[in-house]
C-alpha cells in the first residue's frame, strides 16, 4: 500500500512540476524554476520510495509514465488550452493498456 501511495505522490509531484515549466517560459520566469526542480527532486524521491517498498522497476515506472503523459496532455488542455485531439487520445490509452499488461505479467 506504501509503495502505490508513494507512486501516487510521485505522480502528482511530476505533472505539477512539468505544469510549472509551462509556467517558466523557458526558465525565463526564474519564479518558477524552484516549483519545477524541487518537484523532480521530490517525485524522483517518491518513486524510490515505492521502488523501496518493493514495487517492481518496470511496473512503477510504467505507471509513472503512462499517468504522468495522460495527465499532462489533459490538464495542458484545460490549463493552457492545448491540443488534445481524438489521435493525442488513441494514443494515451494505447499506452494505459501497455502499462495494464506489464502490471498483469508482474503479477504471474
Amino acid at each position: 500500500m506504501v509503495a502505490y501511495l508513494a507512486l501516487a505522490g510521485a505522480i502528482v509531484v511530476e505533472v505539477a512540476s512539468t505544469l510549472s515549466l509551462q509556467h517558466s517560459d523557458g526558465f525565463r520566469k526564474k519564479r518558477w524554476i524552484v516549483p519545477v526542480l524541487a518537484g523532480y527532486g521530490i517525485a524522483y524521491t517518491l518513486l524510490s520510495v515505492s521502488l523501496a517498498h518493493g514495487m517492481p522497476l518496470g511496473v512503477a515506472y510504467g505507471l509513472w509514465t503512462a499517468c504522468g503523459v495522460a495527465l499532462t496532455a489533459i490538464l495542458a488542455r484545460i490549463l493552457f488550452k492545448q491540443p488534445l485531439t481524438w489521435l493525442m487520445s488513441l494514443g494515451i490509452a494505447a499506452i494505459m493498456c501497455g502499462v495494464a499488461l506489464v502490471e498483469l505479467g508482474a503479477a504471474h
